[in-house]
This record gives structure tokens, C-alpha cells and sequence, in this order.
């Protein structure tokens, strides 16, 4: 089976499917292939911040993704032996410090959204096997394999929105480096004992960053600080002297963390990394999100990063069809509007996790 369409994304996640969504709505004929059966897939940035709001305000979709389900961060709070000792509010004017969206919930928006258009498309699992090249490199679209059977989708761009581990990157060749952080992170989820309030607590186990996160649906996420590649050796001790230190830090989590967390197959591991690659772009070929600039989890920048990075290549990308120019002469102009701001982001990242102690410093 050939299928023919002006862009082509791989990858469904919030930067793929936003970006499928502005192209259809602009008249472009978008496929936007997913290799994953599902949007419920596992999911952990799911916080928007001031700018994955703004996106979302700009082209109508806020209320939307808000009647789906969201909740409004209250505070941020540092706790040390118990005690609150830092509060962060919002500042003036923001209503929240931080927004918790379920990503079915902001997907389900997108994707219904998308598909009033009628040059829209979402395959899932659906996986890419192989860029389409002519013959002097320009990549002109896609093989994949669908339930066993192979198709080809030809477009005049196609855009690699598929995350840290992208396979649009790796088939194109685009040189990368990693980025290390010197720690993992460990999920856990558990649900909020009744009147538990909508916010965000830190603090310190075993001088590691511990961090709960209030859920919309009545969940906390739990994020637990470890030495990087330190799990497979914690996995064999037994987990109860962990589960007393968290209890201790957050006595009214008692019950329902030990109901909950009862081994460590109830966490889920995330090696932390961020990625630098040399460039973004190709001819007939753009990265985006965690494809091209991999975020740590610090300050849940991934998502938000995601969004704008959809909200100005639509712009890129409409510019580059209606001159019939998707050279990289035309898809830099995306990379050159984004890179500054990521990498300093980025150091801004390094930052934060190298002075995160100092908000427990007692004056």
C-alpha cells in the first residue's frame, strides 16, 4: 500500500500530535503515524508549565483539554523533618505553578480535533523501517509495517517527532551526544488520601530530591531521586528502609503508600538524560521535541518544550510548501528559532539540579 501526503510525522506524542493537528487545520494533508497500539501508553511529563499553556491558549485548545480533565497546582513546598520551610506561590497574575494534564486526556483533544479535518490521518501501530531517499538524499517519505504488512508513505517532508530513543534520527544518521545528569528517577504512583490539596512537595532522602506530585483523577506520582545506574543494585535490597523514610518525611501518606508500594516492581525506572544534536534538519527532513533536544525531567520542561516546538514549525512548514522549498535552506529557519532558547534551557536544567539543596539550607 503507497499512501501520498504533504507531511509526514512519526510520533504521536503531545509535540507530533499538536503539530498534526496545526498542519491539518492550515489545509496541509498530514499522516501522522504512531507506533504504539494507543494514546494511554506510559507516561511521566505531564505538567505543563507558562508556555505549554500559552501554546495551547493561542490556537483555542486550552478549554478544551480543560474540560477533559486537568488541575491547577497550588504551591510548590520544600519540607525538611516534617515541617514546611520554603513555599513557592504563584507569581502575580498566574493562578498556578505548574498545570498536571493526564496525556490521554490532552491527546484525546488533539487527535479529536485533527481528525474534523479531512486531510488528516492517524495511523497506529504503525512502525518505521526505513527513509525514503532520492537520488540526491533528500528524504521524500517512509516505509513502515502495519499488522504485518508493509507500506510506503510519500511526502514532501517528514518530521521526527518519535522522542529520546527517535528512530527518524537514527535512520537519518544525525549525530548526537548524551548528556548525562549523574542520576535516574524512580516512578511511583499512589492514590491521594481524601482532602489532600493540589501541590507539589519536596525534599531530601538520603540527601536525594524526592518529589510528590499531585495528580488530576486523585493520584500522587512519586519521584524518587537515585545515583545514576545505581537500580540494579537497589533492586536487590529490600525496599522497607526507603518506604520508612518517605513515611517519615510524609506521615499522612503512611496507609495508602504501603498499600500501594508493596516492591519494587511498583516503580518504574527513567535513565536520565538530555541529548545535543549537531543539527535538526535534512533535506525534506525536520527532528522536533525529545528528538532533537531531550530534556531532564527537571522542571517538567519536555511537554512544554514539545509544544512550541509544533506551534513554529507549522509556521516553518507552511512556508516551505507554499515556496515548494523543503530543502535545509528552509527547515534551519525552525532549528535556528529554537536552538538558543533549548540550550539554555538546558544549562538552566544543570543548574537547578546542581543547587537543589541549597533550598534547604536554614538561614
Amino acid at each position: 500500500m503507497t499512501l501520498k501526503y504533504d507531511v509526514c510525522i512519526v510520533g504521536a506524542g503531545p509535540g507530533g500530535a499538536l503539530l498534526g493537528y496545526l498542519l491539518a487545520k492550515n489545509n496541509i494533508s498530514t499522516i501522522v503515524v504512531e507506533r504504539h497500539e494507543g494514546i494511554d501508553k506510559e507516561f511521566r511529563g505531564e505538567h505543563l508549565n507558562n508556555v505549554g499553556e500559552e501554546v495551547l491558549k493561542e490556537f483555542n485548545l486550552f478549554e478544551k483539554v480543560e474540560r477533559q480533565g486537568l488541575l491547577l497546582m497550588e504551591r510548590i513546598e520544600y519540607w525538611d523533618h516534617g515541617k514546611v520551610i520554603k513555599t513557592v506561590t504563584p507569581a502575580h497574575g498566574n493562578k498556578h505553578v505548574g498545570i498536571h494534564v493526564p496525556q490521554r486526556n490532552l491527546l484525546s483533544v488533539l487527535i479529536r480535533e485533527s481528525e474534523k479535518y479531512h486531510n488528516y490521518r492517524l495511523m497506529l501501530g504503525t512502525k518505521v523501517t526505513e527513509l525514503i531517499t532520492d537520488e540526491k538524499g533528500a528524504v521524500t517519505g517512509i516505509k513502515a509495517k502495519k499488522d504485518d504488512k508493509e507500506l510506503t508513505i510519500t511526502s514532501s517532508i517528514v518530521i521526527g517527532a518519535d522522542g529520546r530513543y527517535s528512530t527518524i534520527r537514527k535512520l537519518a544518521n544525525m549525530p548526537f551526544n548524551i548528556i548525562k545528569h549523574g542520576y535516574d528517577l524512580l516512578w511511583a504512583k499512589i492514590p491521594s488520601p481524601t482532602g489532600w490539596e493540589p501541590t507539589i512537595k519536596q525534599t531530601l532522602i538520603d540527601n536525594k530530591q524526592l518529589a510528590l506530585f499531585t495528580q488530576a483523577g486523585g493520584f500522587i506520582q512519586i519521584g524518587w531521586n537515585i545515583k545514576e545506574g545505581s537500580y540494579p543494585q537497589l533492586r536487590k535490597q529490600s525496599f522497607e528502609p526507603f518506604i520508612k523514610r518517605v513515611t517519615a518525611a510524609f506521615p499522612e501518606l503512611s496507609t495508602t503508600i504501603r498499600k500501594h508500594i508493596i516492591s519494587w516492581n511498583n516503580f518504574i525506572l527513567l535513565q536520565v538524560q538530555s541529548c545535543y544534536c549537531e543539527t535538526w534538519v535534512k533535506d525534506g527532513l525536520v527532528i522536533m521535541g525529545d528528538a532533537a533536544h531531550t530534556m531532564s525531567p527537571t522542571g517538567a520542561l519536555g511537554i512544554n518544550c514539545a509544544l512550541k516546538d509544533a506551534s513554529i514549525l507549522c509556521e516553518v512548514i507552511k512556508e516551505a510548501l507554499d515556496q515548494k522549498d523543503t530543502s535545509v535552506h528552509q527547515l534551519i529557519k525552525f532549528e535556528n528559532g529554537r536552538r538558543d532558547e533549548i540550550e539554555k534551557l538546558q544549562t538552566h536544567q544543570m543548574i537547578q539540579e546542581a543547587s537543589y539543596k541549597s533550598n534547604f539550607a536554614v538561614s
